[in-house]
């Protein structure tokens, strides 16, 4: 059996010494980026190897792409394969964020053409709530062949700045309420959002226990957020391109897929006066 969106703590306990599984630490934290190597470091799950997000998870920023622009595919795929991840690997990726960060590598894989990639649902904080021990020692994996088949699933800016008139896709942005309207904005150099957007808040997708909701629920909720907008013609986005995949695959769990990234997010398209803002 494979997974493809989430997996809970008692099936991943039950696979760590098996050898056709790998666990990624993707544990991270925007305003201290060497906080998660450190926690890494301090304990993670056996046999988990780490990956950073800004070394790993995403490509080098020019000022004008976002501040976690997409990584080349073929590096990523090199990257992942030398941690032992191979074409018929079952990854589990894992954060203490709610799968804020590791919802990123989840996406980068499925995007590579990787289908047996799956969320940690309740994160470290749920592994060990139960009980379960972590490690410090770091696993040495053998290298792996993986080929990297990457899918049309990103959307670019000068696509959605041609769509803000025809209105043919639908964005929506991850990012919580207050920075959508332009307020408390810590991260980026102007506050607002995209015209036409819409909100839809990462973290409500999740439970008080920091796993995601039922699938029913998600599906309520984001077909009345979509009204009657086919999956196929969203788009979601966030500030920089990481929690809009948390949509993503609440989308998924939701049996609503088809959606698409704008990778630069927030982030890329405030980095040019010309494109219009709402604030």
């Amino acid at each position: 059996m494979s997974f493809t969106t989430l997996v809970d703590g008692a099936t991943l306990a039950a696979h760590l010494d098996d050898a056709g599984w790998r666990v990624f630490d993707c544990r991270h934290q925007l305003a201290d980026p060497a906080a998660g190597e450190a926690a890494y470091a301090a304990g993670h799950l056996p046999g988990a190897s780490f990956l950073h997000l800004d070394r790993d998870l995403s490509g080098p920023m020019t000022g004008s792409n976002g501040r976690h622009p997409l990584p080349d595919p073929q590096r990523l795929a090199a990257r992942l394969a030398a941690a032992g991840v191979s074409n018929s690997t079952q990854v589990v990726a894992y954060d203490d964020a709610g799968g804020m960060i590791a919802g990123r590598l989840w996406w980068l894989l499925r995007w590579l053409g990787h289908e047996r990639v799956a969320l940690l649902d309740g994160g470290i904080q749920g592994w060990q709530a139960a009980g379960r021990p972590l490690s410090r020692a770091v696993p040495q994996p053998a290298p792996a062949v993986f080929a990297a088949a990457p899918r049309d699933w990103v959307v670019d800016a000068d696509t959605l700045l041609a769509n803000l008139d025809g209105g043919e896709l639908c964005v929506v942005d991850a990012r919580s309420p207050d920075r959508f309207r332009g307020e408390n904005e810590t991260l980026d150099r102007v506050g607002g959002h995209i015209p036409g957007a819409r909100n839809r808040f990462f973290r409500d997708n999740l439970d008080a226990d920091g796993c995601f909701r039922p699938a029913a629920e998600l599906r309520r909720e984001f077909s009345a957020l979509l009204a009657g907008v086919a999956p196929a013609q969203v788009v979601m986005q966030c500030g920089s391109g990481v929690s809009a995949c948390h949509n993503l695959l609440a989308m998924e769990i939701a049996g609503l897929p088809g959606a698409r990234l704008y990778a630069g997010s927030w982030s890329e398209w405030c980095s040019d006066p010309a494109r219009p803002v709402v604030a």
